[in-house]
Order: C-alpha cells, then sequence, then structure tokens
C-alpha cells in the first residue's frame, strides 16, 4: 500500500502575496490621440491616497504638426494642478505627491501646430503609451537597494513591507468612509423620526382644533347643546 494521502494544504504567505498583487496600484493603457486646434483633454483617472508618490510614463509617437501637453490634476471641486507640461515628446517621466484623498487625473492635449490644410486636420492623431504607478509601485528599490546594500530577499521584503502598508492605509480609509456612512445613516434616521413625529403631533393638534371649532359652530346654529 502507499501512503496514505492527506489533504493538500496551502501556504498562506503565497496567498497573501497574491493579494498583495491584486491591490497593486498601477496603471497602463495605450490609446490614439486626435489633433485639433482647440483639443479636449483626454483624462485618465487613478484613486491615490493622501501623500501617495505618483509616477507617470508617457510615451508619445511621432506625429509632424502636432504637439502633446499633459497636466496632473486631482478630483477636487477647484481641479488643483499639480503639474503641467508643453510639448511631450518620446518618453517622458513625471512625478508628483498627493494632497489629499481623492482621484487624480492624467490629462492629455493633443494640439495641431503649424499650417495644414483643412483636409488633413481630421488625420492627424498620436500613439499614446501611458504608465501610471502609484504608492508602493511607484518606487524604485533597486536604486533603494543600490544605496542602502541590501539583498535581493531584504529588497523583495522592502517591497512587501510597503505593499503591507498600502493595504493598511486601504482598510484605514474604509473604516473613516463607514463610520462617516454609519454616522450619515444614523443623522438621516434621526431626522425621519423628528419629522414623523412633528407630523403625528400637527395632525393630532389640526383633528382637535377641528373637533372643538365644529363644536362650537354647531352650538351657534343650535344643533346641539
Amino acid at each position: 500500500m502507499s501512503s496514505s494521502s492527506r489533504p493538500l494544504l496551502l501556504s498562506p504567505l503565497p496567498l497573501f502575496l497574491l493579494f498583495l498583487s491584486l491591490v497593486q496600484s498601477v496603471s497602463a493603457i495605450k490609446f490614439n490621440l486626435p489633433a485639433y486646434r482647440y483639443p479636449p483633454s483626454k483624462c485618465i483617472w487613478n484613486a491615490a491616497h493622501a501623500n501617495s508618490l505618483v509616477i507617470v510614463t508617457a510615451n508619445v509617437g511621432p506625429g509632424a504638426n502636432q504637439r502633446v501637453d499633459i497636466e496632473i490634476v486631482d478630483s477636487g471641486t477647484n481641479r488643483n494642478i499639480y503639474l503641467s507640461k508643453k510639448g511631450i515628446k518620446a518618453e517622458s517621466r513625471l512625478a508628483i505627491t498627493t494632497h489629499s484623498e481623492g482621484e487624480v487625473g492624467v490629462c492629455l492635449k493633443n494640439y495641431i501646430d503649424g499650417d495644414i490644410g483643412h483636409d488633413e486636420q481630421g488625420k492627424l492623431s498620436r500613439v499614446i503609451d501611458l504608465d501610471i504607478d502609484i504608492g508602493a509601485d511607484a518606487v524604485d528599490y533597486n536604486a533603494i537597494a543600490n544605496q542602502e546594500s541590501l539583498s535581493g530577499l531584504e529588497t523583495e521584503m522592502r517591497k512587501l513591507e510597503g505593499l503591507v502598508k498600502e493595504v493598511v492605509d486601504e482598510m484605514n480609509y474604509l473604516k473613516k468612509r463607514e463610520e462617516r456612512f454609519t454616522s450619515t445613516n444614523f443623522s438621516t434616521n434621526q431626522r425621519v423620526q423628528n419629522f414623523a413625529w412633528f407630523t403625528i403631533v400637527s395632525l393630532t393638534g389640526l383633528g382637535v382644533w377641528q373637533i372643538f371649532h365644529l363644536r362650537a359652530f354647531f352650538k351657534r346654529k343650535y344643533l346641539i347643546d
């Protein structure tokens, strides 16, 4: 007889590493950006926590008589501009640090630059390859390893430390949102109850007033004693 079969148990470490890989904040997209005299903004939005490092790598394809401008903004009411750069070419690498919770938008415009025929205007475009790294993904751990003389294992542990910190920050953010929603829900329920009691008291008072008013009216008409 062969050795008795045992249930296969998965180590928690690979599962944890898989979970961390799923929560990494990274966005890569490739698209075609048409050129206009007065172009609209093409914005790519990503959620980011406060004081998060954001690295934007924009690779702009070739295109004559065109100028691509880029802006990094937030989702606030006043649309705060973190960074603005005109005429980016080839590969451009931009870095910012967020000020508050919310979304960070990378906005691009492709202007027609030069004198061209009207028929050619609708044919101009440039290919944009955009890579956005947020939080731990934006940190250059190779540079840190070279600077601090870290081994490969120590470098991986430093990466995991950054990812775990992001998970903790995300959980704290969700906890604060839950507390805020709970407070809003409690306040709304309290207001609904107060309005309901006010309605009941008002209707009761109105009913009592109508009874006395009708009684007085019937007395004046000698319909009741």
